[in-house]
């Protein structure tokens, strides 16, 4: 039987900014998507018979329909049937590193990695553009896990426009294994707290969303400058996390008060706060100092990079 095995990264948000309420029900944003190579590899196999089978040994991913995994792979079922018939269906093991529900779009990037897994077991040629396009079926980071690198993401985060790739800045991850922060609840309140400072003329939300072109963050990632990057992190959603989760405030307070850091910021939705360093000694220093302040070992850390890849087919699987 037919396999591949595909490395996964994960991302961090360098930029978030809620706009406004979108038609939709989302909110239309504003983020600068950056992937980091912190990765999950995806093994996937053909199998005989028509099924679709999940296998992950991490006690917090679940194996049935819930499972974004999944549901990549019933799409591409439902979409190739013909494909399906012709090569069966497929067995998926997820070999986790990536921390659970992080703010990090480990479950996204998982199902990008089954969209690209199974366009190439199955043999369907498809475009970048027309992967993207099913996995923003799916999920709004999605799209963005198939491509990987730096993009401003708008709308609802599907939307990208492409940046130069950051390589080879270093960063300090965190996140407490057993803290889950639902993104569902943190957009939720923050509309409930700030809704009344919303744009409400859709013509405004496009144009605002267009302006951070020529923001300061996106002038320092063509500089390719680490330190004003650093200095221009921001993310809305702090608002209503940090207040409402006072060990993710405590990470970013200590990150923010460490020799060699130069910026810190939680990403996405949290509970996940990384810290950018000058470079990779003084990031394992940082890692170090962070375990020495805090020992409970319900507290993930990680050093990480940027990468300007996305989705890979891990040539050593």
């Amino acid at each position: 039987m037919r396999s591949y095995s595909l490395i996964a990264p994960a991302k961090i948000n360098l930029y978030l900014e809620i706009i406004g309420d979108r038609p939709d029900g989302y909110h239309e944003l504003v983020m600068i998507l950056q992937s980091i190579d912190l990765a999950d590899q995806i093994e996937i196999h053909s199998i005989s018979d028509e099924t679709i089978r999940v296998h992950c040994e991490h006690p917090q991913v679940p194996t049935d329909k819930s499972n974004l995994v999944y549901r990549a792979a019933e799409l591409m079922a439902k979409k190739f049937p013909a494909a399906l018939a012709k090569y069966g269906g497929v067995d998926i093991t997820v070999d986790k590193h990536i921390p659970v529900a992080a703010g990090l779009a480990g479950g996204s990037t998982n199902a990008a990695a089954v969209l690209v897994g199974m366009d190439l077991l199955w043999n369907l040629g498809l475009t970048q553009s027309e992967l993207e396009e099913l996995g923003a079926t799916l999920g709004s980071d999605i799209p963005f896990c198939i491509a990987g690198g730096t993009v401003i993401a708008t709308g609802r985060g599907e939307q990208l426009s492409p940046l130069p790739s950051l390589d080879h800045i270093y960063i300090v991850l965190a996140k407490y294994r057993s803290l889950e922060v639902s993104t569902a609840w943190a957009y939720k309140t923050y509309r409930q707290q700030f809704g009344s400072s919303y744009l409400q003329d859709t013509n405004d939300l496009a144009a605002r969303a267009a302006a951070v072109h020529s923001s300061a963050m996106v002038k320092a990632i063509l500089e390719q400058d680490a330190a004003e990057i650093s200095q221009k992190l921001h993310n809305d959603l702090e608002r209503v996390v940090l207040t409402a989760y006072p060990q993710v405030l405590q990470l970013r307070e200590l990150f923010a008060h460490q020799e060699g850091v130069l910026g810190t910021m939680m990403s996405g939705s949290g509970p996940s706060v990384f810290a950018i360093c000058a470079s990779q000694p003084q990031a394992e220093q940082v890692k170090l100092r962070i375990r020495e302040a805090i020992p409970d070992e319900d507290l993930e850390l990680f050093v990480t990079r940027t990468t300007g890849k996305g989705i890979q087919v891990n040539v050593d699987g």
